[in-house]
């Protein structure tokens, strides 16, 4: 059943609304992802809505008939309401079709068996560059993405935009430094890590052996000591210009396609 909804003050718009902020999404044990390809891109990797809100207007769109054929088989709930509503619950101006709330999947290291590739990010603060980022593994067919300790939530909706859905294909794990340099032990992993080091050799020059650890640091700080210390080896892209740095995001996926060439080359 299509609940019709014209209120702000409707409940479950307040439900939804509230999961852009963390602790109401671990309350709700919910997050939200909006735009009709990304839930389109979710419901094709087996994610199905507990939640569904579509615009008026757009029900006999076909992907928004699958979605909710596919929410209300699963026992969800579906609103339709107004454009003007839905920009409200996404915090976008401009108008879109559909937003859902999902149940997050309990993911741990335990459960992880490292690929030929798996990128690990440490302190990773920027919801932006952990969605590009989970972009990227998507796009290099990467095993997984592996987050330490203080980083950003990937469940955030800023997050999950900027994966363009790869959020609901690629995977991603949270762990303590402590936990991950035990896991890579156990699997006989190599750890290779970008970071601006005397020792670091060109990213181009390296071998990427699988099963390949890709290691990038925090935005601002890099890669800490111990975690360098831990890898096997240091890489570096080279800069012509004035910049010293790339932005993590940019490194990350540079890490990613030169272990994919290397990998496939071999």
């Amino acid at each position: 059943m299509i609940t019709q909804v014209s209120s702000g003050s409707n409940t479950t718009l307040k439900r939804l609304r509230s999961l852009k902020e963390k602790k109401y999404r671990a309350r709700e044990g919910l997050f939200l992802a909006e735009g009709l390809r990304i839930c389109t891109e979710a419901l094709e990797a087996g994610w199905v809505p507990k939640l569904l809100l579509f615009a008026d207007g757009k029900g006999d769109h076909p992907l928004v008939r699958r979605l909710v054929q596919a929410t209300l088989g699963e026992g969800g709930q579906v609103l339709e309401t107004s454009a003007e509503l839905l920009s409200g619950v996404t915090g976008k101006d401009n108008p879109q079709a559909v937003a859902a709330a999902y149940a997050p999947r309990e993911r741990s290291l335990d459960g992880l068996t490292p690929g030929p590739r798996t990128l690990v990010a440490e302190r990773l603060r920027d919801p932006g560059n952990l969605g590009t980022l989970l972009r990227a593994c998507d796009a290099t067919a990467t095993g997984a993405l592996i987050l330490l300790d203080d980083s950003a939530d990937p469940t955030s909706v800023e997050a999950v935009r900027a994966s363009m859905g790869a959020f609901f294909t690629v995977p991603c794990v949270q762990a303590t430094t402590a936990e991950f340099l035990a896991w890579k032990a156990r699997h006989g992993a190599t750890l290779t890590g970008a970071a601006l080091d005397r020792r670091a050799t060109d990213y181009r020059a390296a071998a990427y052996a699988p099963p390949a650890l890709l290691l990038v640091g925090n935005e601002a700080q890099g890669l800490p000591e111990a975690l360098k210390a831990a890898c096997e080896q240091l890489v570096i892209m080279p800069m012509r210009g004035r910049a010293d740095s790339l932005n993590v995001a940019m490194a990350g996926t540079l890490l990613l396609y030169e272990a994919l060439h290397w990998q496939e080359a071999m």
